[in-house]
């Protein structure tokens, strides 16, 4: 097989893996989430291997360990973010007057300052965009909950996810083995070279990112509850959930907990507080804990995983978000090969001359 019949085998390979992802998106969800939960604890249970365990006891442990911890934060958690998203329902009619209130001198002044023509087109203006944005933000909403509904419903979360768990974490080594032995002799070398360098870029990334989440969740929750905001413990949650796509958990927390301290506080001390709390996370975020969990080479541009995530969420649903960072990660590795190839062919152009060396021309005495 030559080069040509290669590239359209493994081209033609993307797209009908592409094509089931698309055709099976709906039922996919609890296998992709059971395999990225087997690629998280993989590591561990390879060290409870070297120490003696079996690999089936080290699976059932290491499974079970992750299931009792996912349950009590399900039991602790949920019920303090129930109550507090019911607070903020309730609260949003009294928040809005408040706001009102608060607006209303700069609203007089921009009245006094421009013509009566001007400012019913602004107000007009203002109408418009804010029943779109709270148009949209429901219609996301709602297709958030009837997608998530259809695609991980309980029984998934609860049965199906973690015997997947269970089967991929027992057989991975084997299952990588086998891939192993299947790769075209030929180029076998270059392909595990490739294969090292995606899971050390997903593997940095995953798991570093992941933990970035949780300490940047707590210490958002933590901070902004010690000061009183009002459901502070919802919105640092929800940052460090965000957290995942760059820069958007860290932007929709700072409004919104600035928001709410705007219209919770008279004393601009408290203001400054709220934001002094973000500002600090995002220095020891920024300075320390990405740069020691996730690392500066990961290779994974923040634009290119926004790109991704937003990409692959609006073609293959949640299944789709599980798998976009993975599927940047892959791109990301071999667009960087395919880079240096390409300059080490003669399609990059033959390499300049050489320049002729000194020569010491004869003085005339």
């Amino acid at each position: 097989m030559n080069g040509s019949a290669q590239i359209r085998f493994w081209l033609i390979g993307f797209v009908v893996f592409c094509l089931l992802v698309w055709l099976l998106s709906g039922v996919l969800a609890p296998f992709v989430t059971g395999m990225i939960i087997a690629y998280l604890l993989d590591p561990a249970c390879d060290r409870l291997q070297r120490l003696g365990l079996p690999r089936w006891l080290a699976t059932t442990v290491l499974l079970l360990l992750f299931v009792i911890l996912a349950i009590l934060a399900v039991l602790i958690v949920v019920p303090i973010l129930v109550n507090q998203v019911t607070g903020l329902v309730s609260a949003v009619p009294d928040y809005v007057a408040r706001a009102g209130t608060r607006l209303q001198p700069l609203i007089a002044e921009l009245r006094h300052r421009v013509s009566e023509s001007d400012f019913n087109e602004i107000q007009r203006a203002v109408s418009q965009y804010a029943g779109n944005a709270v148009s949209w933000i429901g219609t996301v909403l709602r297709s958030l909950w009837q997608g998530g509904m259809a695609l991980i419903d309980l029984l998934s979360l609860v049965f199906i996810t973690p015997v997947v768990a269970f089967y991929m974490l027992r057989d991975w080594d084997h299952m990588v083995g086998v891939i192993d032995q299947n790769l075209p002799v030929a180029q076998r070398e270059t392909i595990r070279g490739l294969g090292r360098e995606v899971n050390r870029t997903m593997s940095r990334f995953i798991r570093g990112q992941l933990t970035v989440c949780l300490l940047l969740g707590l210490f958002y929750a933590i901070t902004l509850s010690m000061v009183g905001l009002n459901f502070g413990l919802l919105v640092g949650l929800i940052t460090g959930v965000l957290s995942i796509i760059p820069y958007v958990g860290s932007l929709v927390g700072l409004v919104s907990s600035v928001g709410i301290a705007l219209v919770q506080y008279d004393d601009w001390t408290m203001w400054a507080l709220v934001l002094g709390i973000f500002v600090l996370g995002q220095f020891l975020e920024g300075n320390f804990v990405t740069p020691k969990l996730v690392g500066d080479s990961v290779g994974l541009h923040p634009v290119w995983v926004i790109f991704a995530l937003l990409a692959a969420g609006s073609l293959f649903g949640f299944t789709g978000v599980m798998l976009a960072v993975p599927m940047a990660a892959v791109i990301g590795v071999l667009t960087r090969f395919a880079l240096h190839r390409y300059r080490q062919s003669a399609l990059y152009g033959p390499p300049p001359p050489a320049d002729p060396p000194d020569m010491d021309l004869p003085t005339v005495s």
